[in-house]
C-alpha cells in the first residue's frame, strides 16, 4: 500500500526542472507512462488517481494527476491574471495536479506545434509540459497546442520512493493514452486506464497486486 505522504517528504523539483530543462539523469521506467492508483490507496489525495509521469530517474519522480478537476474554471483563473480566453478554452476545469506546489500552474499539452517556449519539457514525442505564462496565453487565445490541460500542483516522489510504493502494490502503470490524458469523462478515467491492462477492478487488491 502506498505509504502516507507528508509535505516535507515530497520530491522537490531538481535544478534542471526549475530551469525548465530536461533532466540529465537516465530516464526511468515510468517516464512518460500512466501511473494508476490501486484499490485501497491509503492517501485520499491519490485515491483512484491516474497520473501522467513527466519525469522519472534515480533522482525521483514527478507527474500530474489527469482525472481530478478542481472547482475552478480556466476562465476564472485567467481573469485573475488579466488574460482573455476564447470560448472553447474558457469553460475547461483546472485540474488538481498533485499536493506539491499547489499555487503553481503546469500545462500538459500535445507536441503538435513547434513554437513551444524554450522552457518546454518534451516528455514523449507526442506530449510535453510547459510552465510559462507565454504558453498560458497561447492556450487561452486558441493559438496553442490542439490538446492541453492545466493543473495546479504536482505529485512528487524522492529517490526510490515510487519504486517502493509500486513494490508494495500501491500503484500499477501502463502506456500513455491521449484520450485518458486530455479527454473528458473524468469519473471514468481510472477504470479506463485499468482496462488498458485488461484489469478488472474487483480482481485487484493493494495486498496482493493482480489477482
Amino acid at each position: 500500500m502506498a505509504r502516507e505522504r507528508r509535505p516535507d517528504d515530497q520530491a522537490r523539483p531538481t535544478k534542471s526542472e526549475r530551469a525548465g530543462e530536461q533532466p540529465q539523469s537516465a530516464e526511468g521506467f515510468l517516464h512518460g507512462k500512466l501511473l494508476i492508483a490501486m484499490p485501497g490507496m491509503s492517501d485520499p489525495r491519490f485515491e483512484r488517481s491516474v497520473i501522467f509521469m513527466c519525469q522519472h530517474s534515480a533522482e525521483g519522480a514527478m507527474g500530474l494527476i489527469v482525472n481530478k478537476p478542481l472547482d475552478l474554471e480556466f476562465r476564472e483563473l485567467m481573469e485573475k491574471m488579466d488574460i482573455q480566453t476564447v470560448p472553447q478554452a474558457a469553460a475547461r476545469h483546472v485540474m488538481f495536479g498533485g499536493p506539491v506546489d499547489t499555487d503553481k500552474g503546469y500545462i500538459l499539452h500535445s507536441s503538435d506545434r513547434s513554437n513551444h517556449p524554450p522552457s518546454t519539457i518534451v516528455v514523449t514525442p507526442e506530449i510535453a509540459m510547459s510552465l510559462t505564462v507565454d504558453m498560458l496565453k497561447r492556450v487561452a487565445n486558441g493559438s496553442g497546442p490542439s490538446r492541453w490541460m492545466m493543473a495546479l500542483g504536482y505529485a512528487g516522489w524522492g529517490p526510490g520512493q515510487i519504486e517502493s510504493e509500486i513494490a508494495a502494490n500501491g500503484w500499477i502503470h501502463c502506456e500513455p493514452d491521449n484520450e485518458i490524458i486530455f479527454g473528458g469523462g473524468m469519473e471514468n478515467k481510472w477504470v479506463r486506464a485499468l482496462d488498458k491492462l485488461g484489469a478488472n477492478v474487483s480482481g485487484l487488491s493493494w495486498q496482493s497486486g493482480r489477482a
